[in-house]
């Protein structure tokens, strides 16, 4: 019998395993080729996780084997509703990188964000005599401040309620912008106050990097958590590893497989395909199924499709950035979607409609004669 082996499958490449602090994503790093771009927009955006389903269309691909052919693409379905800025962000340089500056914020904004942002309520009579409190910047400070601004990002905040979402409190994030400094101080100068939607940041058959918290699994074994061998019967411990490590020198290494947090983890996904960008009330109507997303009910505002799966678990906010690599060609290209799953009954309708269809097609390419058939057939008339 040959010797088996079954090395544990867990990546090294994540560690430590912990919690993550918070479930709102946020970017640090963005591609130099999209943050120096003359036209000022945002880099990034926020949108909440409905669930998945699948589109139909024509494959694209010239190279594929069903190129020309009806094909289904898994596709996740997120909602993004408009962000609200509130605020504007200076960055200067310092020898230990880039550090706050100076915010510059609105004076109104809405009940369930000063319910996340203390700072926000208004003070009793007693406190505010008992602490002098500085004058809150404008715009003009942060113009005259012009010459120490190193970068600059849109302080923002979505509501899970324009969502559909049971949420109290709001998703407080910063948005990168593209461009230079002046063009970054005109651009937030004009937003401020006033709402970021989807459309702003990204376009159809574009790329974008998802990012989520994942499914959180509490505290698990060696053998969920790594994907190492069971052990036989006659063994001491059958869920664990066989040696942890060596007595002499007596130490445990961090490559061995233990038992601990699984999930509830930050998680990058690149080049994930943006297939369509719904605004329209129809085409939010015809994404929903009849009873809505399974423990996520029907989908309201701006929905967005993306090819593939995305990190996170149904509800959770998930962070879209311009991809940070050049996007590689996927396996399916779709010209355009000719259907989308919301049954799956509906499915296997449209389904067989485009069988019978391509049978059609391929029947009426039978009765068309080529050429040389068409010369022949000419060649015995004339014969005879």
């Amino acid at each position: 019998m040959p010797h088996k082996s079954k090395p544990h499958a867990g990546s090294k490449a994540f560690y430590p395993r912990k919690r993550a602090n918070k479930e709102t994503p946020s970017f640090w790093a963005f591609s130099k080729e999209h943050a120096e771009a003359k036209e000022c927009k945002p880099l990034n955006f926020l949108a909440y996780k409905a669930g998945m389903t699948h589109v139909m269309g024509r494959d694209a691909h010239n190279k594929g084997a069903t190129f020309g052919q009806e094909i289904a693409v898994p596709v996740t379905v997120l909602e993004a509703p408009a962000l609200k800025v509130f605020g504007i962000r200076a960055y200067k340089k310092t020898n230990y990188g880039l550090q706050p500056l100076m915010d510059v914020q609105v004076e109104k904004t809405d009940k369930e964000f000063e319910k996340k942002q203390h700072s926000f309520k208004k003070q009793g009579k007693k406190r505010r005599e008992g602490k002098k409190h500085s004058p809150s910047k404008t715009i003009e400070d942060l113009e005259k401040a012009r010459q120490e601004i190193a970068d600059l990002k849109l302080l923002v905040y979505a509501r899970g309620k324009e969502a559909g979402l049971p949420k109290k409190t709001v998703d407080i994030s910063e948005i990168a912008l593209s461009g230079g400094i002046d063009a970054k101080i005109a651009f937030a100068r004009e937003k401020l106050g006033k709402e970021l939607f989807i459309q702003d940041a990204f376009r159809e058959q574009e790329f974008v990097d998802a990012k989520a918290v994942t499914t959180g699994r509490g505290t698990q074994g060696p053998v969920k958590r790594f994907g190492i061998k069971i052990q036989g019967r006659k063994a001491k411990r059958t869920r664990s590893v066989g040696s942890i490590g060596p007595w002499h020198p007596d130490t445990l290494m961090w490559q061995v497989a233990r038992a601990g947090q699984t999930g509830y983890q930050n998680r990058t996904e690149l080049n994930k395909k943006i297939l369509k960008i719904g605004t329209k009330p129809e085409e939010i109507s015809d994404i929903n199924p009849k009873s809505g997303f399974k423990k996520y009910g029907l989908v309201q505002a701006t929905f967005v499709l993306i090819a593939g799966s995305v990190p996170g678990p149904v509800k959770r906010i998930i962070g879209l950035r311009a991809p940070i690599r050049s996007g590689s060609a996927p396996k399916q290209k779709l010209d355009a979607i000719d259907f989308i799953a919301t049954s799956k009954k509906a499915s296997k309708v449209h389904m067989d409609f485009s069988v019978q269809k391509v049978k059609v097609e391929e029947a009426k390419k039978v009765e068309k004669k080529s050429v040389a058939d068409e010369i022949a057939s000419a060649v015995k008339g004339e014969k005879k």
